[in-house]
């Protein structure tokens, strides 16, 4: 379980980063913002700052998630690409992350919070989740997640398989070619109940099999 716990806390991590957008940001840029993205401490001061030419709007974001029993809420404002504008949700059964984004393209037009959202209630449709070396096992997705995802979590030679439900944020092309990236492993996304099926996998297996059903994250 505490593999599990690990691999869904990079799977978190890398989707706070990917909408945080953590890059180096070039000066004398056309567009201004608030930018303020919380440590570990959860706090962070509030600066303005020069957005780079491909960032075109400015974002606040909130991030609400649980592990395990912790629950964690993060809100944080700075620019944003058009694709880190949007609102998804990830349940990984141990674990969920609901993100709501608000963007905007005037300079320092990102001074508000986003409101506060809880998790959705379950919206009938199922996928599988992994628990230790089993994939067997049956989730009940909620709100719009409408999709089921698969990740495979890599952490020096180890990989673990994670799996769940997933908005169709989250499985866009985009963000899951970023994820993927991002945590040196592969993910893949479909629609159906129960359709990210496969075998039960041992934990140091090193890539996926291939995808069962077609991918539906081009769209």
């Amino acid at each position: 379980m505490m593999r599990m716990m690990t691999a869904a806390a990079a799977v978190l991590l890398c989707i706070l980063v990917l909408v945080l957008g953590i890059v180096l940001l070039p000066k004398a840029c056309p567009l201004k913002c608030y930018d303020c993205i919380p440590g570990l401490s959860g706090g962070c001061t509030e600066t303005k700052i020069d957005c780079p030419s491909s960032h075109t709007r400015c974002g606040s974001a909130r991030i609400n998630s649980k592990l395990g029993g912790l629950e964690t809420k993060r809100v944080l404002r700075t620019c944003f690409t058009p694709d880190q504008c949007f609102n998804g949700s990830l349940n990984l059964g141990f674990s969920q992350a609901v993100i709501n984004t608000m963007c905007c393209t005037s300079d320092l037009c990102n001074s508000q919070d986003v409101p506060d959202w809880s998790i959705s209630s379950p919206n009938g449709k199922k996928c599988f989740q992994c628990d230790e070396k089993d994939c067997t096992k049956t989730l009940t997705c909620n709100g719009n997640e409408d999709y089921c995802i698969s990740a495979a979590v890599k952490a020096g030679v180890t990989t673990t398989k994670v799996k769940g439900c997933a908005s169709k944020t989250i499985c866009s092309h985009s963000q899951t070619e970023q994820l993927s990236a991002d945590i040196g492993g592969e993910i893949s996304c479909c629609q159906g109940d129960l359709c990210n099926r496969a075998s039960s996998t041992t934990a140091h297996l090193l890539l996926f099999v291939a995808p069962l059903i077609s991918l539906v994250f081009f769209s």
